[in-house]
């Protein structure tokens, strides 16, 4: 929309010079060509003030008057937003020049009607606009805000909703649309008929019209809804093998169009088979490697989706062995009784050597910064170029790990050169947004209410310091190496935190991160309070195959208080303050599919804590998660299966604050945070237990999409006393999108199967969460 009014704009202003070379005078310019101006003045402003018209002049009393000079004068005026058009005139008396700019404005809206909406609210149809009243009244912003105000009609289900705009009342300022909406028709069902493969409801979850959404909202009729639906459904038989499928929708109305009834006449056709598989042109993959991972298989169904697949997977086989310009071409041959020969034409081209890497577009990145990211990934000069992990567009593997290491908004790496051997790797960056100030609060039945504030810059620089007070104002100091501090303040209303952190990912220029923080810690526990002050330092090194193995320390202050009176010997005994120092050795791996909403895959994390100071013990911990897509719909939405083993123990004599409790989320569901516990004293306060085994099951089934999930869980777990705990439950899971990744927000309701007397149950818990 601002490209449209900025144009007319600008034809404004060419407008206005041709018509200042036109416009009639008093005395013809000619005449007064080169004659002394003797006075300058302007007319026609209304918002204007004369000062600011004349200060786009050149022309000045005393100088002799130019018409070119006067005619760029002209131009000038009418670029101010305010002109529609502009002129002078000059009158030549007693030998000297009176020039006169005149100035016509734009019109102003001065009023803006809507007439007919009944359906949609003023205040909802005008932020469609991009003008209000008051503004300069531009017809193509006015003729624009007809048709958002008519798709905005469509959207909401009035499929023949038609709005007029009144072009007369535009020359007196009067924006007005005149809305004619027309019936409403609400879907009423949706039926297939001819579809034999597949199930109405596997069709219906394929596409997006529908009678009602999740089952309480109404939905409405949309005729480009229709459309895309049939071509979904099309494409989801062309998919499945049914090449030849034709399929058409009907719309059979209700009285008075109150009502929709949408059909879709499926001709469903043969099913397509793979009669032949064959390979030309390869000589250094045999047909055996090229085969392999291929989705293709003789007499098994034919889609064209999975031969594009296999050709592009084979051609990212060659280019990851350094083939940058292999190209595969697929070819098919239709047979009788709907079969397909299928063949892959492979020119392999020349295997390439990376030559020089040349980074372009950083501008506070440190080159040094992005190199070394590519180093761990093995991308350097004398290795094959990997034209799949480097594949010129932004989406290749290698670019996504560059792209997210340094924060940058995209990193794109192209091969260049023409040496028969070797080509060059340019990594065009384009620099993101690396710092950022974040505001958030979330709420959960474990936690309460909690606030945060964020500062986090991960393009920090330890070492560039600021040479003025205005750098460090701005920004422009402890910029640029790659590393990253992190500053969160977490005030709550049952717990609080507070952290700083450093990170320094690329130690030595190696794949060895270095980790340093502080935090603060309070929680208010069931008949005490517990403070930690904590500083830690770690290293960790990564490896190429996923795997991490790390160590680190920390020192902390524990500080149990304001303890209940009757609060059991444990907790007695650890009131004040108690000094910890421990060493924690571990290893993880992380091979799942997706960091946020993994579909399959695995997480791995283990490690041993050895605690000196007021008491002497050690920690062993171990966590696994498996990930299993279970079904897959036909809009691709994948019901998971996520399987988690968690297991720990003390080895030797620990404080009741270093032990395991269970219950709650993330533990045992159907049980209160920290229920699952040995207890002492009158009150049966928790006082921990020595070793702790859970496991849990979940299946989360996407409704219409995985944003929306239905789960489904059972958990299990066990300490050193009581009995084996278990619960089974359901619930709903929201991905609230943020620019840094989803936040989910959780509503679970579970109940105990094998529970102790003493536990703390809890039948709903809640999670919810956002930044803004």
């Amino acid at each position: 929309m601002m490209q449209l009014r900025l144009g007319w704009m600008m034809g404004v202003a060419a407008l206005a010079a041709a018509m200042a070379a036109a416009q009639p005078a008093d005395t013809a310019p000619q005449v007064a060509e080169g004659v002394v101006i003797g006075s300058l003045d302007a007319v026609g402003y209304v918002t204007l003030s004369r000062a600011e018209v004349l200060s786009r002049v050149s022309l000045r009393p005393g100088q002799r008057f130019s018409a070119a000079e006067a005619a760029a004068d002209v131009r000038r005026i009418a670029e101010l937003q305010a002109v529609d058009r502009a002129y002078y005139s000059v009158e030549v008396t007693n030998g000297q020049v009176a020039l006169t700019y005149v100035v016509v404005e734009k019109n102003l809206v001065r009023s803006l009607i809507l007439r007919g909406n009944k359906g949609l609210s003023d205040a909802r149809l005008t932020r469609e606009l991009t003008f209000t009243t008051g503004d300069y009244l531009d017809v193509f912003a006015a003729r624009a805000g007809r048709d958002a105000i008519e798709e905005l009609y469509r959207k909401r289900g009035y499929a023949w909703a038609e709005v007029t705009l009144n072009e007369a009342a535009l020359t007196v300022g009067q924006v007005e649309y005149i809305i004619n909406e027309g019936p409403r028709p609400k879907i009423r069902d949706v039926r297939f008929e001819g579809n034999h493969a597949f199930k109405d409801s596997e069709l219906k979850k394929a596409i997006k019209s529908r009678s009602k959404k999740f089952w309480v909202f109404q939905q409405y009729y949309n005729p480009e809804q229709v459309s895309e639906d049939q071509q979904k459904l099309i494409d989801v038989y062309q998919k499945n093998a049914f090449l030849d499928v034709k399929i058409n929708s009907e719309v059979l109305f209700g009285e008075g169009k109150k009502t929709a009834t949408i059909v879709f006449h499926i001709d469903e056709g043969p099913v397509y088979l793979v009669d032949s598989i064959r390979f030309v042109g390869n000589t250094f993959f045999d047909e055996a490697t090229l085969r392999q991972e291929m989705r293709l298989r003789e007499d098994f169904y034919f889609s064209q989706d999975r031969a594009e697949f296999d050709a592009k997977k084979i051609r990212s086989r060659y280019r990851a062995h350094g083939f940058a310009e292999a190209q595969v071409e697929l070819k098919r041959t239709f047979l009788p009784d709907a079969r397909v020969a299928v063949e892959f034409e492979i020119q392999e081209g020349s295997r390439f050597r990376i030559g020089e890497v040349v980074i372009v577009g950083n501008r506070t990145l440190q080159d040094h910064s992005i190199r070394r990211v590519l180093d761990e990934e093995e991308f350097e000069p004398g290795q094959w170029y990997d034209a799949d992990a480097a594949r010129g567009d932004g989406t290749g593997n290698l670019e996504e790990i560059v792209r997210y290491s340094v924060v940058a908004e995209s990193a794109v790496i192209t091969p260049a050169g023409d040496d028969p051997n070797t080509r060059d790797a340019v990594v065009n960056i384009t620099e993101g947004q690396t710092g950022s100030i974040m505001f958030g609060a979330g709420v959960a039945s474990d936690s309460g209410f909690i606030g945060s504030i964020t500062l986090d810059q991960r393009n920090f620089d330890i070492t560039d310091w600021p040479d003025s007070f205005g750098e460090f104002i701005t920004g422009k100091a402890f910029r640029g190496a790659g590393q990253r501090m992190r500053i969160s303040l977490n005030p709550g209303t049952e717990y609080s935190t507070y952290s700083i952190d450093f990170t320094e990912p690329f130690l030595y220029d190696q794949p060895l991160a270095l980790n340093v923080g502080a935090s603060s810690f309070y929680r208010y526990r069931e008949s005490y309070d517990e403070e930690r002050l904590t500083g830690s330092i770690g290293l960790e090194k990564r490896y190429r195959d996923d795997w991490r193995r790390g160590v680190s320390f920390r020192g902390q202050r524990v500080r149990i208080s304001d303890l209940d009176y009757d609060v059991p010997k444990e907790i007695r005994d650890v009131e004040g303050d108690s000094m910890l120092y421990g060493t924690r050795f571990y290893i993880r791996r992380d091979r799942t599919d997706n960091r946020y909403l993994p579909t399959r895959g695995y997480h791995f994390d283990a490690g041993y804590e050895q605690i000196f100071g007021d008491f002497t013990f050690g920690i062993l911990t171990g966590t696994q998660r498996w990930y299993h897509t279970l079904y897959e719909d036909l809009a691709e939405n994948k019901t998971v299966l996520e399987t988690k083993l968690h297991a720990g123990t003390v080895l030797g004599s620990a404080p009741m604050f270093e032990k395991f409790y269970a219950g709650g989320i993330g533990s045992i569901r159907g049980f209160d945070y920290r229920g699952i516990s040995p207890r002492r004293g009158p009150d049966d306060d928790p006082i921990g237990s020595d070793w702790l085994v859970m496991g849990s099951w979940e299946i989360a089934v996407p409704l219409g999409s995985q944003r929306f999930l239905w789960l489904f869980f059972t958990d299990i777990g066990m300490i050193d006393s009581g009995p084996v705990r278990s619960s089974v439950g359901t619930g709903i899971q929201i991905q609230i999108p943020q620019f840094f990744g989803p936040v989910p927000m959780r509503f679970e309701l579970a109940s105990p199967i094998t529970k102790d007397d003493d536990d703390d149950t809890q039948p709903f818990s809640f999670s919810i969460g956002a930044l803004f």
